[in-house]
């Protein structure tokens, strides 16, 4: 039997036991080398608060797009928010995660590790 499954602490998806990690998987925290490189940034952290307080200004069913917050981050700089859209996705399933939201398409709560395509963010 193997243990119960984690959440990579910067992309926000499921880690799934592994033989490999037998030994360190109480030590295991990210999905992917290329997460652990990446980590968690500021702008990360800026993403999330975007994100948050985005919701709290809006009504207690209101939806955001991650766009959203990837335009707030990036302030008035042209399409640069274009290359926040991945990170604020990311940002969206950290909070999945911690219980704050959830990513919904048409309008239904879906798995944030599987959704592909438009997804939309509403507060839980």
């Amino acid at each position: 039997m193997s243990p119960e499954s984690k959440t990579c602490q910067s992309c926000g998806r499921a880690i799934e036991w592994r033989k490999t990690w037998e030994r360190d998987w109480d030590s295991v925290r990210y999905c992917s080398s290329a997460c652990r490189k990446r980590g968690v940034s500021a702008v990360d952290q800026q993403l999330e608060s975007a994100i948050t307080e985005l919701l709290a200004q809006r009504g207690a069913t209101a939806t955001i797009c991650p766009s959203e917050a990837a335009r707030r981050v990036a302030g008035t700089d042209g399409t640069a928010w274009r290359h926040l859209m991945e990170p604020a996705r990311r940002a969206a399933r950290r909070l999945v995660d911690r219980g704050e939201v959830e990513i919904t398409q048409g309008g239904r709560a879906v798995d944030p590790a599987t959704a592909k395509g438009p997804i939309r963010i509403r507060r839980r």
